[in-house]
This record gives structure tokens, sequence and C-alpha cells, in this order.
């Protein structure tokens, strides 16, 4: 019996012990001499430069973010808020609104970067008689860029339609 409540105590201990090491976390910044910094989940035994320890508490910073539904945009849930008059179905036509012009912007970015900075293979790199060399784009690099340029006007005609129901 009395085992037990022994045995029970030492369970309620280890597990109480366990809430706070996860309730917070501590990490250590690694900045050695020549200025290059990494981070540890634990501290370093042998280490020539400097540590800092940096406690986190993962509760401090928390957000709520607004649910989107991804592609999709629906027509029906945006009127069906608005006609309601619902405050829900104005912040979710925003959200949605915010949606579209964010992946318009990526799509933008993803564009331009790779046109900036084609990936290895995707150019190649034809010597001419007189000398001097031009650079000629791959089949797979021009596939590439067009499916981004379809997906700038895909997002472009997303936001556009959002634009409307609003």
């Amino acid at each position: 019996m009395l085992s037990r409540l022994i045995v029970r105590i030492a369970v309620a201990s280890a597990a109480s012990l366990c809430c706070v090491a996860a309730s917070a976390q501590t990490l250590y910044k690694l900045i050695d001499k020549n200025g290059k910094v990494t981070y540890s989940e634990s501290k370093p035994k042998t280490f020539d430069g400097e540590v800092i320890r940096i406690d986190i508490d993962p509760n401090a910073n928390t957000a709520t973010l607004p649910k989107l539904q991804g592609n999709a945009l629906d027509a029906g849930r945006v009127n069906r808020g608005r006609n309601e008059g619902g405050a829900s179905g104005v912040a979710e036509a925003e959200a949605r609104s915010a949606h579209a012009r964010n992946r318009l912007e990526n799509a933008k970015k993803a564009l331009q970067d790779a046109r900036d900075n084609p990936q290895a293979g995707e150019v190649e790199f034809l010597g001419n008689k007189g000398g001097g060399v031009r650079v000629v784009a791959t089949e797979g690099y021009q596939k590439r860029v067009e499916g981004l340029e379809s997906a700038v006007k895909q997002a472009e005609e997303d936001l556009r339609r959002v634009e409307q129901l609003r």
C-alpha cells in the first residue's frame, strides 16, 4: 500500500517536471572568432568563442491567424456573409483579398527570380567563330518560365475575381 503511494507520487512528480520543461526552451547562440553564428540546443563543452544563453517562452509570442480556404474562391460564402451583414463575412472577404494579393506577389517574385537567376543546366553557352559567347536558354528553362508566367496570370485573375466579390 505504501509502495503504491510512493510510486504514484514519483509518477506525478516526473509528470510535473516534464510540464515545466515543456513550457520553456533554451537555445545557445555561439559566435566564433570569425563572427560566424551558430545555434545549439545544448551548451557546448569546449568552444573558443562567445556563448549566449537564450531562454524562450513559447507562450510569449502567439498570433491568431485567419483561416484561409486555400485557392477555393467560393463566391457563395462571401456573398452570404455580406448579405447577412455579419462582420465575419467582411473579414473573410478581406482575408481572401489579402491571400490573393500575396499569391500574386509571390508568383511575380518567383518569375523575376527565375529570369534573373537561371539554375544550373537551364542555359547553354555557345561560342562564336570570331570569339565571344552567347547565352541560349534550354527548352526546360523556357517551359519553367512559361509556367511561372502562367502562374502570374492565374494569380492576377484570381485577385480580380476576389476583388469583384467584395
